[in-house]
């Protein structure tokens, strides 16, 4: 079949789920961390055996290409089955658009095939210690010698560092100070490197959270040699490179996990079933709240979709998918709480998990305060004070 025949996204969704019918591809009974992403991995190879991973990206680096939202489409049938997991979707999202963008054509090519095929995992090295939201402040440092670059320092909330072949770090390579009086001094000297995480001089330590899993690590980098050629763009592109791979992490990284919480959603109406209760009122405000804010999420996703599907290029308006997500991960795992009532503090179950996990909705990606401030004063001209 022509992949074009394909780059409908009805007849897509179609095909795919007549694919996944005839392709078995349940989950072992391994609830780990470490099962989850090896889950991921055979996924991400059977889907690219058969094409569809490969739809909605570029052929030059080895995709089929088509419309953006096709990936969004796999994304939402095989999280919505739960037969993998949403957090390492986010990292493919995120760093390959930032691969295809900024590494040379024949490196994208080269790695971009091994992302999708699920061969490699790769993990994003920005945030620093001590540095919160302000990335422009970070103190990670490469330094040249020759056609190579030494990099020392350190990273944090690394996702999935532990079971990464690549990182996309950045660092500071000289051209300017955090501790400069210019204001883009910092901004110019920072530049992006994609480093092999077998490399000597890398060691990971996973961070065990409070909701009981080690996704986030801590980075150390001492002494590590990287080749010129691994640079994405050129020295002091660093903070575009993030200004541009931010949006992405602010709303297409999150298809899937839309997918998730609607299943999450179906669950919760299955265990009101079972256990029944006694103010139906009361649980028809609070699910029809919930299922509310998943919806508004899900039309802001499916717009944002459409803009990529148009050329149009991601930028601070995706700080409202970010701030929709939080909101509607958090309400729905707050209906949870009030509508089994022990099911988070005295029961041992994934609601308890994920409840936790929730907290951290308005963190990651980037503070809630921090997103509104974006949607203030960038979006609706709303000035600093």
């Amino acid at each position: 079949m022509d992949p074009s025949d394909l780059y409908d996204p009805a007849a897509f969704r179609t095909a795919l789920r007549e694919w996944l019918a005839e392709n078995d591809l349940t989950p072992p009974e391994d609830h780990s961390l470490e099962g989850h992403m090896r889950q991921f991995a055979r996924v991400q190879k059977a889907l690219y055996d058969g094409g569809w991973s490969r739809y909605g990206w570029p052929e030059h680096a080895g995709g089929l290409g088509g419309p953006v939202i096709l990936r969004a489409i796999v994304g939402e049938e095989i999280v919505g089955r739960r037969l993998a997991e949403p957090g390492p979707y986010s990292m493919l999202e995120v760093l390959a658009p930032t691969m295809i963008d900024y590494a040379t054509t024949e490196l994208a090519a080269e790695m971009v095939p091994k992302l999708l095929s699920g061969e490699e995992q790769w993990c994003q090295g920005f945030s620093e210690p001590g540095s919160g939201s302000d990335l422009a402040s970070l103190t990670t440092k490469a330094t040249q010698k020759g056609d190579q670059w030494v990099i020392n320092g350190q990273k944090v909330w690394t996702s999935f560092a532990q079971f990464s072949h690549r990182c996309i770090l950045l660092t500071r390579t000289g051209e300017g100070s955090p501790d400069s009086p210019s204001l883009r001094s910092p901004h110019a000297g920072i530049t992006a490197f994609f480093i092999d995480m077998d490399t000597p001089g890398i060691s990971v330590r996973p961070l065990r959270t409070m909701h009981g899993v080690d996704e986030f690590c801590e980075v150390y980098f001492d002494d590590v040699v990287v080749d010129a050629s691994r640079m994405l763009g050129k020295p002091g592109d660093g903070w575009q490179l993030a200004m541009d791979l931010l949006p992405y992490e602010r709303s297409t990284c999150f298809w899937q996990r839309i997918a998730y919480l609607y299943s999450r959603f179906d669950a919760l109406i299955n265990d009101l079933k079972e256990v029944g209760q006694s103010s139906p009122k009361d649980i028809d405000a609070d699910m029809g709240e919930a299922y509310l804010a998943l919806h508004t999420l899900r039309c802001r996703s499916r717009a944002t979709q459409h803009r990529l599907a148009d050329g149009q290029k991601l930028g601070p308006d995706t700080s409202i998918d970010k701030v929709l997500l939080a909101t509607a991960e958090q309400r729905l795992y707050d209906t949870v709480h009030d509508l089994l009532p022990g099911a988070i503090e005295l029961d041992d179950t994934d609601w308890r998990t994920e409840y936790l996990y929730s907290r951290s909705a308005t963190i990651y990606g980037g503070t809630a305060e921090v997103q509104r401030n974006i949607i203030a004063r960038r979006l609706l001209d709303l000035g600093k004070e």
